[in-house]
């Protein structure tokens, strides 16, 4: 899979999901920041990528309106870079043991200190 990490997430993830195999860029090396959320999709879908976010209500009403999809990756809490990576990593734990994300979200909270991982489609 190709990911790409916005703006609001760390750059270590990138290394994270190349440590695990896949492509991956983060917005602030493309020279992408500061790009809004909707001049970004059109790049996102041409190049079918997954892209990982913690800005959840902008990107699925984005995705929703995409008919076909690489999938995305939501990081709802604002937390620590470390954590961040933890959270990621349980998202790549559940894509390399199911299938790819086409059409499909997965997204991370913090519920009582434990991580929770929610899988659904968009659109539905």
């Amino acid at each position: 899979m190709k990911f790409l990490i916005d703006e609001c997430l760390h750059t270590s993830l990138v290394a994270v999901a190349q440590d695990h195999g896949h492509d991956c860029f983060h917005i602030n090396w493309l020279g992408l920041s500061g790009e809004t959320d909707w001049d970004l999709m059109p790049r996102i879908v041409a190049e079918d990528l997954t892209f990982v976010t913690n800005n959840a209500r902008d990107f699925r009403k984005l995705y929703a309106k995409e008919e076909l999809h690489a999938g995305l990756v939501i990081i709802v809490p604002q937390v620590l870079p470390a954590l961040q990576r933890e959270l990621f990593l349980s998202a790549l734990d559940e894509i390399a043991h199911g299938n790819d994300l086409v059409n499909e979200v997965i997204e991370m909270t913090i519920e009582d200190g434990e991580a929770i991982l929610t899988r659904y489609a968009l659109p539905a």
